[in-house]
């Protein structure tokens, strides 16, 4: 399996930039990661967070890349380990500063080996497989997103009030220096295919609807994973809302390399 990786950032319409992401994929290899964080916090503290937490997770990471088998053997542990350190850094910060008190971030980190996807996620930065067309959420998004959702379903709430409540980005869980309540970290890998796309994101991916992001993803098929970003981050400008969140995002395009 082929790799073709890009990553981008955007600060939206926000004063600053609390998102943070960086990948991993060596030309040649057939092993790869990416990390992604969406801080929360305010000016300063948000960014502090998404950059300790993407620090701490890719050092871990890193480290164990030199033995990719081995790493995969135990991959879940090891993920749960680097979550669990970048967890303890952040509070250390916040020991040192109490200025950084109730700072935070989410984290998603992909992980593949070969043609199998691993992953970790925290909070609501949403990981995407885009396959024949159809562009699907994988991970658990940890926001009252699925619960104002539920509520639609069961005839609580109006579907035309649930898009925009209030309380639909609030996260349940997050990575902020106390115990972390909800953690998806399977150990039993997605299975990949040749033509896939694996997209990682913070949350301000989201002011595009799915059908704007499969628009753009089908426009963009046969061109570079450094043009699917590029396009998804123009779409997302042409919304021109005046409330857009930063977005960060990392694409995943799989090739057969036979």
């Amino acid at each position: 399996m082929n790799y073709d990786v890009a990553t981008a950032l955007s600060r939206g319409q926000r004063d600053y930039q609390e998102d943070a992401v960086i990948a991993d994929f060596s030309v040649g290899a057939d092993f790869g990661f990416a990390v992604l964080g969406d801080g929360m916090g305010g000016h300063a503290a948000g960014d502090v967070a998404s950059k300790i937490v993407v620090t701490e997770v890719f050092a871990e990471l890193k480290f164990q890349s030199g033995a990719p088998e081995v790493f995969e053997g135990a991959v879940a542990d090891m993920l749960l380990s680097a979550a669990e350190t970048a967890n303890a850094a952040i509070a250390a910060q916040v020991a040192e500063d109490s200025s950084l008190h109730g700072m935070g971030s989410t984290l998603v980190a992909p992980v593949i080996f070969k043609d199998r996807l691993y992953w970790i996620s925290i909070g609501d930065s949403p990981l995407y497989l885009y396959r024949d067309g159809t562009l699907r959420q994988i991970n658990e998004d940890h926001s009252m997103g699925p619960q104002i959702d539920l509520m639609v379903k069961t005839g609580q709430l109006a579907p035309e009030l649930a898009r925009d409540h209030p309380d639909r980005n609030l996260l349940r869980s997050v990575v902020m220096g106390a115990r972390i309540s909800m953690i998806d970290c399977k150990p039993m890998p997605t299975k990949l295919l040749p033509g896939d796309t694996v997209i990682a994101a913070s949350d301000g991916i989201q002011y595009l609807t799915d059908e704007e992001i499969v628009q753009v993803l089908a426009e963009t098929k046969a061109k570079s994973s450094d043009d699917t970003a590029r396009a998804l981050l123009a779409a997302v400008n042409e919304l021109d809302d005046p409330e857009q969140d930063n977005v960060a995002l990392v694409v995943v395009k799989l090739s057969s390399s036979g």
